[in-house]
């Protein structure tokens, strides 16, 4: 059975510097459209997370909770005061989304709201 949709909205606090754990795998960009178009492809396509899983030190022991992907998932971002907003809509679960932000930007993000679509 298929997860209802979520839109997820979160707010990153510094996007031109906020960076995650493997450079490699870190937003490199500075604008908020750029940071929604790799947010989005991460959450739609498997690439950032077995990018991700190779690096691991038992990259068979990584849950397999984590690893789906939405090719329906739709990020929106803008830019707003010194901080980005974000708004994501899928069928992933929040720790999914999360981990995948984690990995783009680091923890510089914090989660404000979810609703039902």
């Amino acid at each position: 059975m298929q997860r209802t949709s979520e839109r997820f909205y979160f707010r990153i606090e510094d996007l031109a510097h906020a960076q995650g754990e493997y450079s490699d795998l870190a937003f490199e960009g500075t604008s908020p459209a750029q940071f929604a178009a790799e947010f989005q492809r991460g959450l739609r396509e498997p690439d950032l997370f077995r990018r991700w899983r190779k690096k691991q030190p038992d990259p068979e022991a990584v849950p397999e909770s984590l690893a789906p992907f939405d090719p329906d998932a739709t990020v929106v971002a803008s830019a707003a005061d010194m901080h980005t907003d974000v708004e994501v809509t899928t069928n992933l679960t929040h720790r999914v989304v999360a981990h995948r932000l984690t990995l783009l930007v680091g923890r510089g993000w914090t989660l404000r709201d979810v609703r039902l679509v």
